[in-house]
């Protein structure tokens, strides 16, 4: 049987256009189109840079991100050292704050280190909290901008600053995906007996999760970038098979949210990906920082989970099984990939732009387009199974895989670490400012 492959589904701009009309003309009867459109055009530019588009149309636009980078560049350099020289200062909580980031967009396996870390932390007898921005969630209303310039000058009462987002008091799931945002709401489900917090803001984010939960460890997802809040340690990931973006340059031309010698901010480095040859990255890693301590690691596949029914099978059930593939991640040829060395052979092949929303009618295409190749089951990763709207029982199983972090190299600086948070601190005494509940 011959691989078909799906593609996400970017029209030509004409047609790109044709639909952003329509959906500002009819506005209420195409509330969707604008986000797939937007979708589209996102795919589009995600190809340019990393040079899946050949023609005039994408050399020009090559030309115009790499001004754009250097006016990125500009701004990252000036953050960076406004912060080193302490012209912004950083808020401290009074805990320690475990910060796991990268330097790249997407992609390096952030989520399952969060949930390693933070369950070893918590096995240890720490209060642990995770704090996430909670990326694509639904927005919180904001106030009117009339409202909050006449609040500024005092014509109006101030309004209370909204409370931080509790998706997981450690005891229960309070929010959706959709509310929460996939990751967090992976971590939550992943994580039971540790809270998981969402605000854009992460100083009160903390300061909620101390005073309400009694935490004593926050792990920060996604915060390398995030320098108002005072980091202990910073462990950033690197991907082996792209370790420092795709061709070396900042957004928008290319991958990189820092510059690569930003790297020297790491505590704790974990190339990820890894297949335990990685001399070559290490390497790269020691030109910009000679202290941090490296862990090699993989994503390891655990079992299959049955969507409906919840039922698990073993990781080697798909070998030599025609299958679906569908996802809507940053980068994935990489779960397609793990299907193959699994022995899976990929028959229907759907892409979604990461953190895609799914909706009923795209699935029910996939699924009879799997059901018309006459494939064994339909697989799916676990962070988009958690943007699933409820499904019909199919004709075919349809199954999730959970994947989980393995360390190939340095377990023993893992344990190191973790002991080394753990061990409580004597912090002098003090009390939380409580400008921190209203910090922006």
């Amino acid at each position: 049987m011959q691989s078909i492959s799906w593609p996400r589904g970017y029209k030509t701009p004409l047609q790109t256009a044709r639909r952003l009309i329509d959906a500002v003309r009819f506005p209420a009867s195409n509330a969707s189109l604008v986000k797939d459109t937007l979708e589209d055009i996102e795919n589009f530019i995600i190809d340019v840079v990393i040079n899946n588009r050949r023609g005039i149309r994408a050399s020009l636009l090559r030309v115009v991100f790499r001004g754009l980078s250097g006016i990125y560049s500009a701004v990252v350099r000036t953050r960076l050292y406004l912060y080193r020289h302490r012209y912004i200062h950083d808020h401290h909580l009074g805990v320690p704050v475990i910060s796991v980031g990268n330097l790249t967009v997407g992609g390096t396996g952030k989520t399952p280190v969060v949930e390693m870390l933070a369950k070893a932390l918590h096995e240890r007898g720490r209060r642990v909290c995770i704090l996430s921005r909670g990326y694509k969630s639904k927005r919180q209303k904001k106030l009117a901008f009339s409202k909050k310039m006449a609040a500024r000058f005092g014509l109006i009462p101030k309004p209370p600053q909204p409370l931080p987002r509790i998706v997981s008091d450690g005891e229960k799931i309070l929010l959706d995906s959709h509310n929460a945002g996939d990751e967090p709401f992976m971590l939550a489900k992943n994580c039971p007996g540790i809270p998981v917090v969402v605000d854009k803001n992460r100083v009160k984010a903390g300061a909620h999760a101390i005073q309400r939960f009694g935490a004593d460890v926050l792990v920060l997802d996604d915060g390398l970038q995030y320098l108002k809040l005072k980091h202990r340690h910073d462990i950033v990931l690197i991907d082996k098979t792209a370790a420092f973006g795709n061709n070396g340059h900042l957004l928008p031309r290319g991958t990189l949210r820092e510059p690569p010698r930003s790297l020297r901010r790491a505590s704790y480095i974990f190339i990820t990906k890894s297949d335990g040859d990685s001399e070559d990255v290490i390497k790269q890693i020691r030109r910009y920082n000679r202290a941090a301590e490296i862990i090699e690691c993989r994503h390891r596949a655990m079992h299959f989970e049955n969507i409906h029914t919840g039922e698990r099978i073993p990781i080697d059930s798909l070998r030599d099984k025609f299958v679906g593939a569908l996802s809507g991640i940053a980068v994935p040829e990489s779960f397609e990939n793990g299907l193959r060395r699994l022995g899976a052979k990929v028959e229907v092949i759907a892409r979604f732009a990461d953190h895609h929303r799914f909706h009923g009618p795209e699935l029910k295409q996939f699924i009879e387009r799997c059901v018309r190749r006459d494939v064994h089951c339909m697989v799916t990763t676990e962070k988009d199974f958690v943007r699933f709207p409820k499904l019909p029982v199919a004709d075919i199983p349809f199954y999730f895989m959970r994947v989980e972090i393995e360390i190939i190299r340095g377990r023993d600086i893992f344990d190191k670490m973790v002991r080394l948070i753990a061990e409580p601190r004597r912090v002098p005494a003090g009390v939380l400012p409580a400008d921190f509940m209203e910090a922006s």
